[in-house]
């Protein structure tokens, strides 16, 4: 699918949730590492999955928008193989599987405008950058699973929680090889700024300078909207290159957030809200949907606030 195409650009679309927060939190099973591809190793597994993505399929028809089916690999990358248990040919099979299931709830949901996404992480923590590659590393690192993904027959590929400017040009770059849209969602911390320390408006204008602009359009995932609305300039050439908000529910910090037992839903109508005034600042937000912390609910009081 060519980026001019992609129907988000234009259109409200939704999409999921925090799916590995619901999936371990609310519905009280195990994802190893943190890793929901794992749930296609058994059938029932599968069913969760399918259950979990119809909720949302249901509300993209009711509310009349499009919904972007964002794959269950965000940690499905070569270096995952291993301490997951697989071999790097199992958990490329596994990541097709992943694309497979949306492949088909897209066409028993032909009334519903879907994109079919293939998720890309980040190579260590959607915290901590950790260690941090050249971008030339992050494309060749990235390559293989975006390769894997592609062959599948995704639309598109989203690179999530994005820590740092080299390993998002790497996906870019990854993906560009491939001819295949892309989405960068950065991770910014309580000041709105990467893990890294740079600003938000500094990590898009550098990723579009390396890579030609080539990101169909940027996004801010895995904070709360308090964290990072105050560092959205109106009107600067860098702010209208964001697209898409998945918010975490909980106001708290990352490093607060990583060392909780208990899931923290926040306010799903207060998150509601400032969904809305985002997009009333930024109407080129079209697409719609949470990340930690959220659910179904939340994403239903957003896109009620939002969606007229």
């Amino acid at each position: 699918m060519a980026i001019s195409s992609l129907p988000q650009l234009d259109r409200f679309f939704l999409t999921d949730a925090g799916l590995e927060t619901d999936i371990l939190f609310n519905k009280g099973i195990d994802l190893p590492l943190f890793s929901s591809v794992t749930l296609f190793t058994s059938d029932e597994g599968v069913d969760v999955l399918e259950a979990y993505y119809r909720g949302f399929l249901d509300l993209a028809r009711a509310k009349g928008t499009g919904l972007i089916l964002e794959s269950a690999t965000w940690r499905a990358g070569p270096d995952w193989a291993e301490p997951l248990g697989f071999t790097l040919a199992e958990l490329d099979g596994l990541n097709g599987a992943a694309i497979e299931l949306l492949r088909g709830l897209r066409a028993e949901y032909a009334d519903v405008p879907v994109v079919v996404s293939g998720c890309i992480g980040p190579r260590g923590d959607g915290y901590d950058p950790g260690k941090i590659m050249s971008a030339d590393e992050a494309q060749a690192y990235h390559a293989h699973q975006a390769g894997v993904l592609a062959a599948a027959g995704v639309d598109m590929l989203a690179a999530i929680t994005m820590t740092n400017v080299p390993e998002a040009v790497g996906v870019t770059n990854a993906a560009k090889a491939l001819g295949l849209p892309v989405a960068i969602s950065f991770t910014v911390e309580t000041d709105g700024r990467l893990p890294t320390g740079e600003g938000l408006g500094d990590a898009i204008a550098a990723v579009d300078a390396a890579t030609g602009n080539y990101p169909a359009y940027y996004m801010v995932n895995c904070a709360h909207p308090t964290h990072f609305d105050a560092v959205l300039d109106d009107g600067a050439a860098w702010t209208a290159r964001i697209g898409g908000v998945r918010a975490n529910a909980s106001c708290l910090s990352h490093a607060e957030l990583d060392v909780m037992t208990e899931l923290d839903i926040g306010d799903p109508a207060d998150l509601a809200a400032r969904h809305r005034s985002l997009i009333d600042r930024f109407p080129q937000i079209k697409v719609l949907g949470g990340c930690c912390g959220t659910d179904l609910r939340h994403v239903t009081a957003i896109a009620e606030a939002c969606i007229k």
